[in-house]
């Protein structure tokens, strides 16, 4: 189980992500694309291309562990140009 406490970074991803990638894959994708370390125990959100399941990958002590969350549909928020896609 994955705990948020208000210290927490959450890091969103631009656009869709594909479901099938795996903990090591997504954490490639966090250090290629945001130029982020997976290992600093932030969190990392990445939503799926129909936009019904959201990814979450964080860093605790023993190491790497994800969490899917079912819902009908998630919003889905315009890129910014700031933000650069993982």
């Amino acid at each position: 189980m994955i705990t948020v406490v208000p210290t927490d970074r959450i890091y969103l991803c631009c656009g869709a992500t594909d479901m099938r990638r795996g903990i090591n894959s997504l954490a490639r994708m966090v250090q290629q694309g945001a130029r982020a370390r997976p290992h600093t125990g932030a969190i990392f959100c990445f939503r799926g291309h129909k936009g019904h399941i959201i990814k979450i990958l964080a860093h605790d002590d023993q190491g790497f562990c994800t969490s899917n969350i079912l819902r009908r549909r998630w919003a889905r928020q315009a890129a910014s140009r700031m933000a650069p896609p993982l």
